[in-house]
């Protein structure tokens, strides 16, 4: 085998490790940041339930 198809097959291995190292990279700080917006997001009480204490009809 040539050495500059050795070294491009080497420099294409290269590059897709780098793309997949920024891909995780990215992925996690995009986690990071969904997470502190989700954090942040004011707090509001529970909907109330749609029929729970509701009046109960008891004709029977």
């Amino acid at each position: 085998m040539e050495l500059s198809a050795m070294m491009g097959k080497q420099v294409a291995e290269l590059q897709q490790t780098l793309s997949m190292n920024l891909l995780k990279s990215q992925m996690a700080t995009q986690t990071a940041q969904a997470i502190t917006m989700m954090d942040s997001l004011p707090k509001s009480p529970p909907a109330p339930h749609p029929y729970k204490g509701a009046g109960i009809d008891l004709k029977g």
